[in-house]
């Protein structure tokens, strides 16, 4: 299900497109196989379902799997649990979650969000999804950098971070360019970062691999997820599908600010299932 979907069930509130683009436009480095992920996060979205049922075994389920962190859904209300209760359940844990999914609600009010991030420890209040109305033409993917630049500067304030995740539909192409590269050349990087969903942007018709060399240093954030073609029409379990995430995580030039987050929306059997299988397989990958 569509994020977007989920929402409204639960009520609550300049450049050629590249399909799947092997040409480096610069030297890239080769892999080592030394390095690996030591930190690795899930977005609660994955476990949406159940988190929904039981918020604090489904935050224990993620423990035992072996994951460190959790990047929580403010725009869902954290599933109506107080920000004490969440930050209580994450620390019984063992559990961090450094950033969460906000709303355009919450970007438009980012002075209102700042008890609750600092109560639950986020460094990074990340758009979880454009409006409509933003993808309308690639004119508007540039206006709406404008937003998001506003709230950037209004989230420096308090030392946190505005982010922004891609979703599919943010790989639109107009006239041969695409939306997503029109809105991150008008925002400003001293004041909103890029959260890459390498699945969404494969399921969009983009190879991840050319926005890490085009953007690289621009990520602060990731979603660890597969497809199984460029483009898609759904994700799949990590290692499963054709996204290079080796190359990827390869150009990851440092990890000590720069968060990890598997997250998987459609599943073959239980989504505690494939979120097992996913950290074996992130967990066990080399670069």
């Amino acid at each position: 299900m569509h994020r977007r979907t989920f929402v409204q069930t639960l009520g609550a509130t300049l450049l050629a497109p590249a399909v799947a683009c092997t040409t480096a436009r610069a030297a890239a480095p080769v892999p080592t196989g030394e390095r690996r992920l030591t930190r690795i996060g899930i977005q609660l979205y994955t476990l949406r379902d159940a988190a929904r049922a039981d918020l604090d075994r489904t935050l224990a389920d993620i423990a035992a799997a072996g994951y460190t962190d959790v990047e929580m859904l403010m725009s869902l209300r954290n599933f109506n649990h107080s920000p004490a209760d969440v930050r209580r359940m994450l620390d019984s844990h063992g559990l961090r979650a450094p950033s969460t999914h906000i709303g355009t609600a919450t970007l438009a009010n980012v002075d209102g969000a700042v008890d609750e991030a600092r109560t639950l420890g986020h460094r990074y209040l990340i758009l979880a999804d454009l409006p409509a109305s933003a993808r309308r033409s690639l004119a508007d993917f540039g206006a709406y950098a404008d937003t998001l630049n506003r709230a950037g500067e209004a989230a420096r304030k308090h030392d946190l971070w505005i982010a922004w995740h891609d979703e599919a539909d943010d790989f639109k192409t107009f006239d041969g360019q695409q939306g997503y590269d029109a809105l991150v050349a008008r925002l400003d990087p001293s004041l909103v970062r890029l959260q890459l969903d390498t699945g969404n942007a494969a399921v969009g018709g983009r190879d991840p691999l050319d926005l890490m060399k085009r953007y690289g240093d621009r990520y602060y954030s990731f979603h660890i997820k597969d497809a199984p073609g460029i483009p898609s029409p759904h994700d799949v379990e990590l290692g499963k599908g054709i996204v290079d995430l080796r190359g990827i995580l390869s150009r990851v030039k440092t990890f000590d600010d720069r968060y990890f987050y598997v997250e998987q929306e459609t599943y073959p059997d239980t989504p505690l299932a494939s979120v097992k299988r996913d950290f074996a397989y992130i967990s066990a990958l080399r670069f």
